[in-house]
């Protein structure tokens, strides 16, 4: 039961996790759905039956006993961890004024405690393998639109721990941050909730690459970074937007 690397993704049955999932099953890995939402988790495990080994386990990741229920389980089923994909989070667009300390508590148990107790539990595992871990934060990370304070607090407290575990875990673990900007996850949301994207020309074009991001991107990136041809890139954060952190923009 040892062959073949081992991931843990958590947040996996939808959106950019739901990519990243797919993406990893079809690269040969073995790969743990870390889910919050049961009725998303179990659907993406049907989906990609036929791709390769994929299991789910129901967690939310800003409770200790569940992540480490889910670190035991990963181990004692396959021997080993060789990746975790910090990815799982929630967003609530709210005036300041309207957000309450339970809400901001909320944000930033799952979007940052969740990543740090995911990567305190698995880095251990991670040692005896050389693996990695890669977190996904935002854009919103480094700038802003209103009304976003709790999730963009989050994630920019997901770049900062990035760099700090990398010192801290290295060189046995890597780890590193993937910041990505417009992402269309219509398509990739469960089945009772997904649509096809409505997007204008005006919302491609904006960007200098000239389209919207998909999941797809980001998980190509996330790939990359947990193979053994990322070996020299630990503490960074990849911005994957378009371009549009880069932009100019005058009214």
């Amino acid at each position: 039961m040892d062959k073949g690397r081992v991931a843990i993704v958590t947040g996996g049955g939808q959106g950019i996790g739901k990519a990243i999932v797919k993406r990893l099953i079809e690269d040969g890995l073995r790969v743990v759905v870390a889910e919050m939402d049961e009725e998303a988790g179990r659907e993406t495990l049907r989906e990609y039956h036929d791709l390769g080994e994929s299991f789910f386990m129901h967690a939310d990741i800003s409770d200790e006993a569940a992540v480490k229920a889910v670190v035991r389980e990963t181990v004692a089923s396959f021997r080993r961890v060789d990746a975790l994909i910090n990815n799982a989070g929630i967003f609530i667009n709210k005036p300041l004024a309207r957000v309450s300390l339970a809400e901001w508590n909320r944000v930033l148990s799952i979007n940052l405690t969740g990543a740090f107790l995911c990567a305190k539990y698995s880095a251990p595992h991670l040692a005896k393998t050389r693996g990695s871990i890669v977190n996904i934060a935002s854009t919103r990370a480094l700038m802003s639109e209103p009304d976003t304070e709790a999730y963009s607090a989050s994630k920019g407290g997901v770049v900062a721990l990035t760099h700090s575990l990398a010192l801290g875990l290295g060189p046995d673990v890597r780890v590193n941050c993937i910041s990505p900007g417009w992402i269309e996850v219509s398509g990739w949301k469960k089945r009772r909730t997904k649509s096809a994207a409505k997007l204008s020309e005006m919302d491609h074009s904006q960007h200098p690459a000239g389209r919207v991001g998909r999941p797809e991107d980001i998980a190509s990136l996330a790939a990359y970074l947990i193979s053994s041809e990322a070996g020299f890139i630990t503490g960074a954060n990849f911005i994957v937007d378009g371009g549009m952190t880069r932009k100019m923009i005058y009214v």
